[in-house]
């Protein structure tokens, strides 16, 4: 087999349909666009959304609320969650957290909270601790910093 001797598959390729080349061809005068109308018309068109005039849905719904773009995303783990994952005197920082599949990427901040309980010793380096958290981790003879 040469590369000049390659052709398609028998039937795999069909010629374009031709319209408005006159009645012989079947597509001819109207060239299936019907009679008359917006939508037969050179260029007519009608936009996504468009409802002939009544007011859009989009703009007939109510708007409420607002997104704050300056809003930082913070991620909330509990102690429970820490006493599950992590092992006694481990160093539980962001990276550990990813590693252990508690935080996913995108968020600004790890906050940690005081729900559950702490047995193990741990040395916890997150953006923020909850008063409880702190005095938990503290309890079980861990450090809380922030950084």
């Amino acid at each position: 087999m040469k590369l000049h001797e390659l052709s398609p598959v028998e039937g795999s390729k069909k010629s374009a349909k031709r319209i408005g080349r006159g009645h012989g061809s079947g597509w001819g005068k109207t060239a299936g666009k019907g009679q008359k109308g917006q939508k037969s018309r050179s260029g007519g068109s009608i936009r996504p959304g468009f409802e002939g005039g009544q007011m859009p849905l989009q703009r007939r719904v109510p708007k409420r609320g607002f997104n704050n773009i300056f809003a930082k995303n913070i991620v909330a783990v509990n102690l429970a969650t820490l006493n599950r994952k992590f092992n006694d005197g481990d160093t539980v920082d962001v990276e550990a957290l990813k590693v252990a599949g508690i935080v996913k990427n995108g968020f600004d901040a790890v906050k940690i909270l005081g729900n559950g309980k702490l047995e193990k010793k741990l040395t916890v380096k997150v953006s923020a601790f909850s008063e409880s958290a702190k005095a938990a981790i503290e309890a079980a003879g861990g450090k809380a910093e922030v950084i």
